[in-house]
C-alpha cells in the first residue's frame, strides 16, 4: 500500500510504523511541498498519486473527500485515526490493515480507526 500522512498527523505514530516496517510506502504531505495546502489540494495531490491519507481530521477532510467522490475525482482511500487512541493501537491496526489488504479495497473509502 502507498500511504501519504497529513500535514498534523501524529509524528510517533509515523516513526513506530517504519520502525516496525521499514519498507512500508509512506510520505510525509510536508515533504512534497504541501506545507500548509489546504485539505481539497491535499486531496488532489493524494489522488493524483494514488496513495491513501493518514489523518486526525475529523472536521474537514472526510466532507472534501465525500465531495471527491461524488464527483468522481479519484479518491484512493482515508484512515481518520483518533487522536485520542494509543499509538501503539494505531500503529498495530494500521499495519493490519496494510497485511491483510490491497490498496484497491480502500478506494473511495473514509474509515475511521479504531475499527
Amino acid at each position: 500500500m502507498r500511504f501519504a500522512s497529513d500535514e498534523n498527523f501524529n509524528g510517533d505514530i509515523l516513526r513506530g510504523l517504519l520502525l516496525r516496517r521499514p519498507e512500508l510506502d509512506i510520505i510525509r504531505i510536508q515533504d512534497v511541498g504541501l506545507t500548509g495546502a489546504d485539505d481539497p489540494e491535499v486531496l488532489d495531490w493524494m489522488g493524483e498519486h494514488n496513495r491513501i491519507l493518514l489523518t486526525h481530521d475529523r472536521a474537514t477532510i472526510p466532507d472534501f473527500a465525500y465531495a471527491r467522490i461524488l464527483d468522481k475525482y479519484p479518491m484512493p482511500g482515508i484512515f481518520v485515526v483518533d487522536d485520542r487512541l494509543g499509538v501503539r493501537q494505531a500503529i498495530d491496526e494500521l499495519l493490519l490493515i496494510e497485511a491483510c489488504s490491497d490498496q484497491l479495497e480502500w478506494a473511495n473509502m473514509v474509515v475511521y480507526l479504531p475499527l
